[in-house]
């Protein structure tokens, strides 16, 4: 089989398999997103693998998998653009956001301080040769920390409670905790792959003027180069490419010095126009080709990459920490940030199961960590079993919780009179 067929039947599995979990775990109320995830892990050696290891040999064998991954790569550099691009300052009223900053910090600061509680004992068993304490310890902090605003949002999208007291608060918690967190695996990066060129010292100073120029220069820039260009609001054909241009040099330029290059796909969507109008034109062209396409390939090469005999001895003690510490830290942490800020037992847990959900994000920390040889294989397969236990059980648990509760639709009319 020649590279080009080998390439083109592999994505066609892949999303054929994507496609066939994500419809069958939304019949249960599960975002697809999570089927996705899941497909991903079933077509590695841990399913696939032992169930057919020869085909399993063919399709995925390593020396093919470098252009899945290439893929997988700008997959995630879009997709954590489009994160920049939606990323809002939390809404409401002063007490609303000092709330939603309230519940932000305190779903990291209580999965962290766990996170680094627990770094010893996993350090000792799954830490990579040559790596060290500090920085095996820190990313693990940052990856109990995680939480998915995309799952998040679906999730309370579905539920019909966007405009909740619960669901503005968890939006405006996600926001802050995503920001926080992805600021601070930077520095996690900075301490472990800071060596390329001159050391820290130059990834530190590389990521300041990285931050210049995207907000000195690609600012102003970018904000005269997509204004409208019609009457009717709408954007002229060359804006897409000029974006594609600005995501691309910008993740360039943070792989050029030490950091991953979702950072600089990160910022410049943070440094894009604020508009509504935009979004829809960017999320509307960009969504179908990083979401649809490229992030089961992700998910795909993520899913080759773990370890089928993780889950024995000390594997199973690993998995029970790692989900444990996940699911206390941001349950614990968030729900009581939640009742400190006024809001009743049954929002403010529900506020906590939201911000459990780590989904993709989650699944993209855990890959860099890897690529990056923060974690070994086993710990990486742990992780993803862990991203995938708190995904499932944020939307049941919500559920359970707000059940007879009085919900508002996105048109601010209650579920129980909408329009017929």
């Amino acid at each position: 089989m020649n590279p080009t067929m080998l390439l083109l039947v592999q994505l066609a599995l892949i999303l054929g398999a994507a496609r066939a979990c994500g419809a069958l775990l939304q019949r249960f109320g599960q975002p697809p997103v999570i089927g996705e995830m899941a497909a991903g892990l079933l077509l590695g050696p841990i399913a696939f693998g032992a169930w057919l290891p020869e085909l399993h040999g063919v399709l995925f064998a390593s020396s093919s998998l470098p252009p899945l991954s290439g893929l997988a790569n700008i997959g995630v550099v879009l997709f954590m653009f489009i994160v920049g691009v939606e990323l809002r300052a939390p809404e409401g009223t002063t007490a609303q956001v000092r709330a939603s900053v309230l519940v932000g910090l305190s779903g990291i600061v209580l999965p962290l301080l766990l996170g680094l509680a627990a770094a010893p004992w996993l350090f000792v068993r799954f830490a990579p040769q040559g790596i060290g304490f500090w920085p095996f310890a820190l990313f693990i902090a940052a990856a109990m920390s995680v939480t998915a605003f995309p799952v998040l949002a679906r999730i309370l999208k579905d539920r019909n409670m966007t405009r909740t007291p619960a669901g503005r608060l968890a939006l405006g918690a996600a926001v802050i905790d995503d920001a926080t967190v992805w600021m601070f695996l930077a520095i996690v990066l900075t301490l472990t792959r800071g060596n390329s060129h001159g050391g820290i010292a130059f990834t530190a100073a590389g990521a300041v003027v990285l931050i210049a120029v995207v907000f000195g220069v690609l600012k102003p820039v970018y904000a005269r180069v997509l204004k409208p260009r019609a009457s009717d609001g709408s954007y002229a054909p060359t804006a897409l490419v000029w974006v594609l241009i600005g995501v691309l040099a910008c993740a360039a330029a943070a792989e050029w010095i030490g950091l991953h290059a979702i950072f600089g796909a990160f910022l410049f969507g943070i440094c894009v126009p604020r508009d509504g109008r935009l979004l829809e034109h960017l999320a509307g062209r960009i969504e179908p080709l990083a979401i649809t396409l490229l992030m089961p390939v992700l998910f795909a090469v993520a899913g080759q990459a773990t370890s089928p005999g993780v889950f024995v001895g000390a594997g199973v003690a690993g998995f029970a920490l790692v989900v444990g510490v996940a699911v206390t830290g941001k349950l614990l942490g968030c729900t009581l940030g939640a009742r400190l800020s006024g809001h009743d037992w049954r929002d403010s847990l529900s506020v906590g199961s939201l911000m459990n959900a780590r989904g993709l994000m989650e699944l993209v920390v855990i890959k860099i960590g890897l690529d990056s040889g923060v974690i070994g294989p086993d710990l990486f397969t742990l992780l993803f079993g862990m991203t995938l236990v708190t995904t499932v059980m944020a939307s049941p648990m919500v559920a359970w919780l707000q059940r007879g509760r009085h919900t508002v639709t996105a048109n601010g009319l209650g579920a129980g009179n909408q329009p017929h």
